[in-house]
């Protein structure tokens, strides 16, 4: 895969852009001000991979946490702002790394410049963040509700910042339409050279908001196009981390953790393949070492059809094999496959 090469903006210790890996991010449900509360779900997103976490900042409350928070937090930390401009200069000099705001919604030039300055004199980059919700009533009555018009918004934002002498910048242009989303970044990725944050807003509750995640930014990675993500669902947080890195492991992306192959049901399965196949990612699931385990229904191809796995198992009657590199190590009881491929692994690999 070839990615497109962009500037590369610093978010705390996160380089996002050029050929760094494309981080993940999330954005926090608590209440800013609720300092505790905050804290301990930054610090769940972060052990279940998260890289960048974003929080709102919608008022003079949640501006005073942010001292409080940054002090007790080791996760690059982006503030959310809408408005005002004293909000983002809170959140700059609480010292966030990242803040995402519309330029045109928070005043005259001179606010641009203050916040523009401040975060140009602390090495803190902006956020041109663009929904196909909140267009601009020119574009809208020009291209209507399209992705020219979402590119032109972003771009337009993203000049007022130039005009400050500032370019420290990331875009985001998302649509909670699919096909929009994707012609939008492919569009906009040819017409600038900052780093982007993929990702398709509004897209839903988990079945139907991961889907249209995995089609949109999955797409657009394989693409070469994107830097940083975040599946943005009607759900916990901690669901759009392992959402997003379970995209980014489909893609070739990353490497880290086990990645699961197992084959659909058919009338040569004789085990319970659906319960062995969940069992056996329950089990696997906390082992970072990058590997490849199959799940597979038939002792006859099973074996052969996961020749690249490092380990796997393959159904039999009552009973199935367990295997290493293709290789049939022995075979096990159907009510032991499980536990017994996961013993193997841990034998196998010390340190997983």
């Amino acid at each position: 895969m070839v990615r497109e090469k962009t500037k590369v903006i610093k978010v705390g210790d996160i380089l996002v852009g050029g050929d760094n890996p494309v981080s993940v991010q999330s954005m926090l449900t608590t209440k800013t001000e609720d300092v505790a509360a905050t804290l301990a779900q930054i610090e769940m997103l972060k052990e279940a991979g998260c890289d960048i976490v974003r929080l709102a900042v919608p008022n003079e409350a949640a501006a005073r946490a942010l001292p409080e928070i940054r002090k007790n937090c080791r996760v690059p930390l982006v503030a959310d702002i809408h408005f005002d401009y004293k909000l983002a200069l809170a959140a700059v000099e609480a010292g966030f790394d990242k803040i995402r705001i519309n330029p045109g919604n928070i005043g005259s030039a001179e606010k641009v410049k203050l916040v523009a300055d401040a975060c140009k004199a602390n090495g803190v980059p902006i956020r041109v963040g663009v929904n196909s919700g909140s267009l601009e009533k020119d574009l809208l009555k020009k291209y209507g509700r399209t992705p020219r018009a979402l590119c032109e918004s972003a771009l337009r934002h993203v000049r007022m910042l130039e005009d400050q002498n500032f370019g420290d910048i990331c875009i985001s242009i998302k649509s909670s339409d699919v096909s929009d989303t994707v012609a939008a970044y492919r569009l906009i990725s040819e017409k600038t050279d900052y780093p982007l944050h993929l990702g398709v807003t509004e897209s839903g509750t988990p079945y139907m908001g991961i889907i249209k995640s995995a089609a949109g930014i999955g797409a657009l990675l394989l693409e070469g196009i994107g830097s940083t993500i975040r599946v943005s669902l009607t759900a916990d947080p901690l669901e759009e981390v392992k959402a997003a890195l379970a995209i980014l492991k489909a893609v070739g992306l990353r490497k880290d953790g086990v990645n699961i192959i197992s084959c659909p049901t058919c009338g040569r399965t004789n085990i319970d393949l659906i319960g062995t196949a969940n069992r056996v990612e329950e089990l696997l699931k906390d082992i970072k070492k990058p590997l490849t385990v199959a799940v597979m229904g038939c002792v006859v191809n099973g074996p052969g059809e996961a020749l690249e796995a490092d380990y796997g198992l393959a159904g039999g009657e009552g009973e199935g094999v367990l295997f290493k590199k293709g290789e049939i190590v022995r075979k096990v009881p159907e009510n032991a496959l499980a536990e017994a491929l996961f013993e193997l692994i841990m034998q196998e690999e010390k340190g997983v």
